[in-house]
């Protein structure tokens, strides 16, 4: 059983609902990153589990110079698909991955095959309408440099794991390293496959943390010290539960099982007839929801809802499964071949705190978040929180920046999984309004289900509950028979009217949501907020304005994703046009200012790379010059921020029906913007309204890095 032993200050009490969890003595919050564990090798970060969040940070940290190594409890990564649609914003961050974005682009379904939600009576019946998700400004990619994929989880994990490996990371086994392990042996950038996380035990110098393995048929625990723990082990995080952490949030929203199966017959059928990313599929004998993850290769999810304890999942086998399949096709492809069945439950939940053990544990992804699926807000969102995570750690170890920069994490992260599992909680509403429109109203299914267990479960036998709940389910799916449901019966007229509605008022499920994904904004964290009253009421209103449109609009404001226009660099090594997001490098932890060609400007920038200097920070300066500047303008940089030579002059390309980059970032070009190493603005200031350029940038520094006055 998974455990947790007090050390270095800590003992262990027990809590209400027989929880365990840590009360500790006053201790300093790192005393030291070396050390401790006696005879368990230390490793600066280790990493519980291997799936994309879990690989994304190992990738970013050793980018970014930290040594980690990742332990994965599986002996081999699963090939369920499970997650599938990636977002711009984390589009956005993959395209620094080494060509990963690029690798996605190339081996995703053509966009035409899955940019649609299906509705119908079946695969091969009728169809009740749909939804076109994609829009031609995703094309264009007039909000972003790239556009949204469709892209199995496995598949993503297998680029993952190249990218890794061209970096020198690399996979390896119980047998690989042996049974004994001592202070000599190499770990960092591996991941140790077999190994689950069995106990954590606080330190004075980090986290003791026991893995437990199969060592020729006998499970035994070796022994790691680490700095951190970072807990990337899913929605049921055993990190999570040692280090006495809880969810806050609803829970078992829903119960389903997931069948992963393949025919290419139905994917031949479906590309040529009605292609798709979704099917919600309404038929008297089955429903379900199948998703279509690559209709080329026949590749498919069908997610079924069960109601336990009158079905339980033992229930649903692969005869049954394929029963159910052809139910929702219509007709019986040949060669179906159901690969996996898999069991889930659906919450909507966030931790109550993103770390613990003194800091030395820190939750990321879905072990700090569980979404419903509706809206692919999942593996976005973690992914999203690696990315936040990752340059604050590699500030933070590499002593540039204070311990207290590891708070900013949850208060910038923690807020938008709240957002995002509301988010998430309307869509999954949104995508029960459909059956509710067509007399299949979940709420009364659920409604049904109570009642069974509250006033039949202790006195019918399960067989005949499950008997009973299965004929009333029955009648209510009659409601989407073609007797009722079809334009000559005044209620199934009613009804499909209705439904068309909803669809065509962007009221069913959504799949693409800009204002959130590209618009969210950090409130407070590792930046300097504005101070000017005016600036918090435009933001307000602002966030009004995209929440309420669902639109994203371009703004640099305090906490916000700097706003994408395409620039050409003016230079004789020049790399041509890229988007002002490629300013920010993606190899190493570097912060930019970007100012215009002005000399106030000038001043703040030189000071800018002063101060970096003297604390050890990369930095670059980056002069936006209007469109149609010429080089003899341009050499005016180099005599204004001489001696320095780390920065880059571009000229703005914007479109024909836009604004200037001052104007589309909505603030005046007297300003200067400093962007953080994700790409987030940190600091925006009026560069005539600085008297001290140095002290001005101290403050900043010192504010944005969480150091003390006298490190600065």
């Amino acid at each position: 059983m998974p455990s947790i032993v007090g050390g270095g200050g800590w003992r262990l009490f027990s809590a209400d609902r027989g929880m365990t969890s840590l009360r500790r003595r006053q201790s300093p919050l790192f005393s030291s990153l070396a050390g401790g564990g006696g005879d368990a090798p230390h490793l600066p970060v280790v990493i519980v589990g291997a799936g994309p969040v879990g690989l994304v940070l190992s990738f970013l940290l050793t980018k970014f110079g930290i040594k980690c190594t990742v332990i994965e409890k599986s002996m081999e990564f699963t090939r369920h698909p499970r997650a599938h649609f990636i977002n711009n914003r984390t589009m956005e961050i993959f395209r620094k991955f080494d060509g990963l974005a690029g690798d996605i682009e190339k081996a995703q379904p053509p966009v035409d095959l899955w940019r649609k939600f299906v509705y119908c009576t079946s695969l091969s019946g009728s169809v009740l309408g749909s939804v076109d998700h994609m829009k031609q400004e995703d094309f264009d990619k007039v909000i972003s440099p790239i556009s949204v994929a469709h892209f199995s989880q496995y598949k993503l994990v297998d680029l993952l794991l190249n990218k890794l490996e061209g970096i020198g990371f690399h996979t390896c086994f119980p047998d690989d390293i042996g049974g004994r392990l001592t202070r000599d042996l190499v770990l960092e950038n591996k991941i140790l496959m077999g190994h689950e996380c069995s106990s954590i035990q606080l330190t004075d110098e980090g986290i003791l943390l026991g893995a437990s393995f199969n060592n020729g048929g006998t499970m035994q625990e070796r022994k790691l010290h680490c700095g951190l723990l970072l807990a990337a082990d899913g929605a049921k995080s055993t990190v999570r539960e040692l280090a006495g952490i809880s969810m806050e949030g609803a829970r078992d929203l829903q119960k389903l099982v997931s069948v992963h199966f393949l025919s290419r017959n139905l994917g031949k059928y479906l590309s040529s007839e009605r292609p798709g990313m979704l099917f919600f599929i309404f038929n008297p004998d089955a429903i379900g929801v199948l998703v279509a993850h690559d209709l080329e290769h026949g590749e498919f999810v069908l997610q079924i809802p069960f109601y336990p304890p009158q079905q339980m999942f033992d229930d649903f086998s692969i005869k049954v499964c394929e029963q159910i399949i052809v139910k929702l096709v219509g007709w019986e492809p040949a060669d179906v071949q159901v690969l996996d069945i898999k069991p889930w439950v659906m919450h909507a939940e966030v931790a109550e705190k993103y770390t613990g053990c003194n800091n030395r544990v820190i939750l990321v992804g879905d072990a700090a978040h569980r979404f419903p699926p509706a809206g692919g807000f999942g593996m976005n969102t973690g992914v999203q929180d690696a990315h936040n995570l990752a340059w604050k750690l590699g500030l933070l170890l590499n002593g540039v920046a204070g311990p207290s920069i590891l708070q900013t994490y949850e208060s910038e992260r923690k807020p938008v999984a709240i957002s995002n599992t509301k988010l998430s909680v309307q869509n999954f509403k949104a995508a029960m309004s459909v059956p509710a429109t067509l007399g299949l109203d979940p709420t009364v299914a659920n409604s049904v289900h109570q009642v069974i267990n509250s006033s039949l479960g202790s006195v019918i036998p399960r067989n005949l509950q499950k008997t009973v709940l299965e004929g009333l389910f029955s009648i209510g799916r009659a409601q989407v028979s073609d007797y009722i449901l079809n334009e000559k019966n005044p209620i199934g007229s009613l009804r499909l009217a209705r439904l068309r509605s909803i669809l065509d008022e962007g009221k069913s499920l959504q799949l693409q949501f800009p204002a959130e994904d590209l618009g969210f904004r950090y409130e407070k964290g590792a930046l300097v907020a504005e101070d000017c009253a005016e600036t918090a009421q435009q933001a307000e209103k602002l966030k009004h304005i995209n929440r309420s449109s669902g639109e994203y609009i371009p703004s640099a404001k305090v906490g916000s994703r700097l706003p994408h226009m395409l620039v050409k660099t003016l230079s004789s090594s020049s790399e041509g046009v890229l988007s002002t997001m490629d300013l920010v490098s993606g190899d190493k932890v570097q912060f930019v200012l970007i100012v215009a060609p002005l000399k106030k400007s000038y001043e703040l920038a030189c000071a800018m790379l002063k101060i970096a200097e003297e604390l050890t920070l990369s930095a670059k300066v980056c002069v936006m010059w209007p469109q149609g500047s010429v080089d003899a303008k341009v050499r005016g940089s180099r005599s204004e921020l001489a001696p320095w030579t780390n920065y880059v002059d571009v000229e703005e390309i914007p479109r024909a029906s836009d604004n200037s980059w001052w104007e589309t970032c909505q603030v005046s070009k007297n300003k200067v913007i400093l962007v953080r190493p994700d790409e987030h603005i940190a600091w925006i200031k009026e560069s005539d309204m600085v008297r001290d350029a140095d002290s001005e940038v101290r403050r900043v520094f010192s504010q944005i890095l969480c150091l003390n006055r006298q490190q600065v």
